[in-house]
């Protein structure tokens, strides 16, 4: 488990949540459990099941329950990676081979199809309906965000309220999903549940802003993918957006031309165009926006370890460098 401080209170929490993952992992196709345990084992932050664990224990949540919502929703997550990798033909991802360049992209997909039916399996042992209408709605959501985005691919005319609908629907959806099942799980009561569901959003647009922003700006190593891969693939990321709308002329022309190529031929110099406007700046000041509207939904909750490392991941999103 990652050393940040935030992990700490929740520890013992990661160990059964993270014992409770491979349990459920078990397939009678061999296939289907060697790639799971493979995307699974990449592990990443689990800044989602963290999210659930602190929200649940923040509620006065203490029955174990919490423990399999936030293995659901580390399966949610998953079945969207193996299916973006598909999509977006990625072949890295967290620092190594992605499961569609190892195995195929049929392979891919229908596990990724698994891991979403294993977690309905599990929402309906969870046995709580109200989890089961904000997860369903989520990743309902979630794939329109996706397919939002696909048909948004190479579209230099793409504007800020269209990127901010894509990035709410395609990320901060399991963010606000994980926070605001786990009040719902826990029975807190209305403002707390909604106090909730707004840190989720908050917290979920800041982490994809900041994402956007290493693109540009991030080392490749410490982030697990090549920098530039937003542009490479034709997606028009906010600070793409940014300096079309107020770069120079010569930068804007750049960076549609950029856009509706695809590739990564012209990525220094649109590297140095996306610095020289300030739409990094500007990025970042907007994820810095939601980090305090996240911190500030929290004071709804009694003051405990869990709201304040809660308050803390808030301020890792726009802190990290990776």
């Amino acid at each position: 488990m990652s050393t940040l401080p935030f992990y700490a209170p929740v520890s013992d929490d990661f160990e059964a949540v993270n014992a409770l993952i491979l349990r459920q992992l078990h397939s009678r196709v061999p296939l289907v459990e060697k790639i799971g345990e493979y995307i699974i084992s990449a592990g990443g932050k689990r800044l989602r099941p963290l999210v659930v664990l602190l929200a649940a224990r923040a509620c006065g949540e203490d029955s174990g329950r919490q423990h399999s919502l936030a293995a659901i929703i580390e399966f949610l997550h998953t079945a969207t990676l193996l299916h973006d990798d598909v999509v977006d033909t990625s072949d890295m991802r967290r620092g190594r081979s992605t499961a569609n360049a190892l195995w195929g992209n049929a392979p891919s997909v229908l596990v990724g199809d698994f891991l979403y039916s294993r977690s309905f399996e599990m929402m309906v042992a969870l046995g709580e309906m109200g989890v089961m209408q904000i997860l369903s709605r989520a990743t309902n959501v979630i794939a329109e965000g996706e397919v939002l985005q696909l048909s948004k691919v190479r579209d230099a005319s793409t504007d800020e309220a269209t990127y901010m609908e894509v990035i709410r629907s395609k990320t901060a959806m399991l963010f606000e999903a994980s926070s605001h099942s786990a009040a719902v799980l826990a029975g807190a009561a209305q403002p707390a549940a909604e106090a909730l569901r707004v840190y989720g959003d908050a917290l979920g647009v800041a982490f994809q802003l900041i994402d956007d922003v290493l693109d540009y700006r991030g080392d490749a190593d410490a982030m697990g993918k090549n920098v530039g891969d937003d542009l490479a693939e034709g997606k028009p990321t906010l600070p793409l957006i940014y300096t079309m709308r107020e770069g120079t002329a010569e930068q804007a022309q750049l960076v549609r031309t950029a856009i509706q190529k695809g590739g990564s031929a012209e990525i220094v110099a649109v590297q140095a165009a996306v610095q020289d406007s300030g739409a990094l700046d500007y990025t970042e000041a907007l994820a810095r926006e939601h980090v305090e509207r996240a911190i500030a939904a929290l004071e709804v909750l009694p003051a405990s370890p869990y709201r304040e490392a809660l308050a803390q991941l808030a301020r890792f999103a726009t802190e990290r460098q990776y």
